[in-house]
C-alpha cells in the first residue's frame, strides 16, 4: 500500500469518534460554490476557485476535473468557489487552514488577497500550490498551470493566420486584454504581443486599440465598440484574451452587420467559444486540456503529502518569474493547443466539452459538416 494511504487510515482511525454524518459534509466539493465545508474529518487537499462568471472554465471544466484526478488518487479533498467575493476567498482560506489540510490549492482572485491566505498557509504549515494563476509576491511552494505566454503567442499566431486566410496582406488590429489584476493576463498579452510585434515593426499591421475588458463580455464589448467608433470602423482584427470577452465583442461586430467579417480570437474552447468558432464568427480558441492541469496538481499533491521531495521535483518542467517577488516559482506547465473549426472535435473527444451542448440547435448541421462527434 503506497504511504499516502496508509496516511489515510491513519487519519480516518484518529477521527474515528466523528459522526458519519460528518465525515460525509467536509470530505465533498461544495456544488454551490462556496460555503465553509465544516470540519474537515482529515482531508488532505483544500481548493479555492475565484468565481463562475469569468469564465465557465471553473465550475463546468476545472472543478470536475479536479474532483475526477483527487479521486483516482485517493485523495480527500474540498473545493469551494469564492464567487468573486475577496472576503469570502479569505474567510475560505482560514477555514481550510483551521480544518489542517495538508495541502491547499488556489485560484486567486488578485494577487493582495491571494497572497494574503498564502503567507497564512505558510505560518501554519501548510503548503501552497498557486493553480492556473500565478499569485504575485505570494510565496506559493509550485504553481500548476498551462504555458501562459504560448497561450498568447498561439492567439496572436492564430490572429495572423486567420487574417491571411482572409486574403488580408496587412490591417489594423485591436488588443482587447484581461484584467490587470490577473498575472496571466500579463502573461498572455506578452505572447501575442511577441508573436505579433514583428509584423507590427515592419507596418504589416497597425495598433490602433489596446485596453482591458476585465475578463467581462459587457465590458469587453463596450471597450470594442469605443475602438471601433474611434477607428471609424476599420479594424481588421482583434485579439481577444478569452472566449468570455470574445462573446461581448461578437454582440458588437453583430450590431454593426460585419460579424464573421473581423477576425477574433479567445482562449478556454468554452461552449459558447466553441460556437462562434464553429459560426465563423470567431476565427479560432485556444484550448487548455484542464483535466492535465487538475492530475498534474493531484500528482504534486500526492508526493507533497507523502514528502517525496524528489517525486514533487521530478514533476516540475519549468519555472515561472514572479516579478514582484524576484524569483522563480518552480512549475508543472501543460500545453496549450489552437483550436479552429476542423479540430473543435478535439475538445468533445478530450471529454472537456459536452457534444449535446456545443451542437445543440443550428449548430449540429455545423457539428456534422466539420467532422465534431455527436
Amino acid at each position: 500500500m503506497n504511504t499516502h494511504k496508509i496516511g489515510r487510515l491513519m487519519a480516518v482511525a484518529a477521527v474515528a469518534t466523528l459522526s458519519t454524518a460528518s465525515l460525509v459534509a467536509c470530505g465533498g466539493s461544495d456544488e454551490g460554490g462556496g460555503g465553509d465545508s465544516g470540519d474537515s474529518g482529515g482531508t488532505d487537499v483544500g481548493v479555492i476557485l475565484p468565481d463562475a462568471t469569468t469564465s465557465p472554465r471553473w465550475e463546468s471544466q476545472d472543478r470536475p476535473n479536479l474532483e475526477k484526478a483527487f479521486a483516482d488518487a485517493d485523495l480527500k479533498a474540498t473545493i469551494q468557489n469564492a464567487q468573486g467575493d475577496t472576503a469570502k476567498f479569505g474567510q475560505l482560506c482560514d477555514s481550510m487552514i483551521n480544518q489542517n489540510v495538508k495541502v491547499i490549492i488556489i485560484t486567486n482572485l488578485d494577487s493582495e488577497s491571494g497572497a494574503s491566505c498564502l503567507k497564512k498557509a505558510a505560518d501554519a504549515g501548510v503548503t501552497s500550490i498557486d493553480y492556473d494563476r500565478l499569485t504575485l509576491n505570494g510565496g506559493a511552494s509550485y504553481y500548476v498551470s498551462f504555458d501562459n505566454v504560448k497561450v498568447g503567442e498561439l492567439m496572436g499566431t492564430g490572429l495572423d493566420e486567420c487574417l491571411t486566410a482572409a486574403g488580408k496582406k496587412g490591417g489594423n488590429i485591436v488588443y482587447v486584454n484581461g484584467a490587470a489584476t490577473d498575472n496571466n493576463a500579463a502573461l498572455f498579452k506578452s505572447g501575442y504581443e511577441k508573436a505579433l510585434k514583428p509584423k507590427i515593426d515592419d507596418g504589416t499591421y497597425k495598433l490602433v486599440g489596446d485596453q482591458s475588458g476585465e475578463w467581462d463580455a459587457t465590458k469587453a464589448g463596450q471597450v470594442f465598440d469605443q475602438m471601433y467608433t474611434a477607428n471609424g470602423g476599420k479594424i481588421d482584427g482583434v485579439v481577444s484574451a478569452n472566449d468570455t470577452m470574445a462573446g461581448g465583442i461578437i454582440a458588437r461586430l453583430k450590431a454593426n452587420k460585419v460579424q464573421g467579417k473581423i477576425p477574433v480570437t479567445g482562449q478556454d474552447a468554452s461552449v459558447e467559444g466553441l460556437q462562434n468558432v464553429l459560426q465563423g464568427f470567431q476565427c479560432g480558441t485556444v484550448y487548455k486540456n484542464t483535466a492535465l492541469e487538475a492530475k498534474a496538481a493531484a500528482d504534486l499533491a500526492i508526493a507533497l503529502i507523502d514528502g517525496d521531495e524528489s517525486a514533487a521535483e521530478e514533476l516540475v518542467n519549468g519555472s515561472v518569474e514572479d516579478t514582484e517577488a524576484g524569483k522563480d516559482v518552480p512549475s508543472v506547465l501543460a500545453e496549450p493547443v489552437w483550436i479552429t473549426k476542423d479540430t473543435v472535435g478535439t475538445v468533445i473527444e478530450d471529454e472537456q466539452a459536452d457534444a449535446a451542448e456545443v451542437c445543440a440547435g443550428a449548430i449540429a448541421d455545423l457539428c456534422t459538416e466539420n467532422g465534431v462527434p455527436q
